[in-house]
């Protein structure tokens, strides 16, 4: 699989990565994690890397830490595996219960907070260092500088390599970067053809009532990857079954499958190659556990689309011509 450089770093990261909130079965807190439940991590995995994935992203709450947990069991099966493989981490979002006094889901980037989390991390995936670590959600409490000093103990201390963030706007980008010393090098931001706002948004600014945060040209004016959350709309975009049901889902997949018999490719790889084809070099981030369909995403390395192509699904996608 080609690689692509991941924000400003020296990291050569596969061009999809893995999402690991699959692994570790059941959502039930008390459900420990099963060797049932390690096995299909473990074929998970394996098939990824078989794909030439190289990067795989974790949250500390995916199953309440048992995505983690289910992972490091590829250690024993493949061994060196972690000095060749780049693991990302999340962290920031309290689930109700998670912690005294957290009766409702909330978000917290206080010093406490983040380290406590990596530690956590740390310990569930057996290793002894992230290779980044990401912001979950933007807390509306958030103080910068327990941001940045809590990012320079964690690096300092070799724990983290790298930092970035997840669902952060430009302005929420800027605040945080006045105040650390370490570069921002991604921000996961949800993304697929039924979800495109980030491109959208500087086609219709001035047509409609939307600001022009900019989030997409900031990124790529400050060496930041966008990785891609939810680039399938969990599977909406193959199958056409949307809630509520649109038509947009509908044209959207009915033209994937019309391009992707046309290249003899999957529909996933069509539904991601529109990412990929894209010049701020996004990195897609596949979540599947099922083998074959981690293959079927893959094949979008493989890709290519041409401009008429991409705008076709756009406007497919945006339910509507361009203006």
């Amino acid at each position: 699989m080609k690689t692509i450089q991941l924000g400003s770093t020296s990291l050569e990261v596969s061009r999809i990565a893995y999402g690991c909130m699959g692994l570790g079965g059941s959502w039930e807190r008390t459900v420990p994690v099963s060797e049932e439940t390690k096995r299909e991590a473990v074929q998970a995995i394996r098939t990824a890397l078989d794909q030439g994935i190289n990067f795989f992203d974790h949250a500390d709450i995916y199953r309440w830490g048992k995505s983690e947990e289910a992972f490091a069991a590829i250690w024993s099966e493949v061994p060196k595996l972690r000095e060749k493989i780049m693991v990302q981490s999340k962290c920031g979002i309290v689930m109700p219960g998670a912690r005294p006094g957290s009766t409702v889901g909330q978000f917290d980037f206080s010093y406490e907070y983040i380290t406590r989390s990596v530690e956590g991390s740390l310990k569930r995936l057996q290793t002894n260092y992230l290779d980044v670590l990401l912001l979950h959600r933007p807390d509306p409490l958030v103080e910068p500088e327990e941001v940045a000093r809590a990012f320079d103990v964690l690096h300092a201390s070799g724990k983290v390599r790298y930092f970035g963030v997840s669902n952060h706007t430009a302005g929420q980008l800027r605040l945080l970067k006045k105040h650390l010393q370490q570069p921002l090098v991604a921000n996961q931001l949800e993304l697929s053809l039924l979800h495109l706002h980030l491109f959208d948004e500087g086609v219709v600014f001035n047509q409609e009532a939307m600001h022009g945060e900019g989030t997409l040209e900031y990124c790529r004016q400050h060496q930041i990857t966008i990785q891609a959350w939810g680039p399938l709309k969990s599977g909406a975009v193959i199958t056409g079954e949307e809630d509520p049901p649109s038509p947009a889902a509908q044209n959207v997949a009915h033209l994937i499958a019309e391009l992707a018999q046309a290249k003899g490719v999957s529909a996933e790889a069509i539904a991601l190659a529109w990412l990929l084809r894209h010049p701020a070099k996004i990195q897609p981030i596949t979540g599947t556990t099922k083998p074959e369909r981690i293959r079927a995403a893959c094949e979008a390395d493989q890709v290519e689309l041409t401009r008429d192509e991409w705008y076709r699904l756009f406007i497919a996608g945006r339910g509507n011509r361009m203006p």
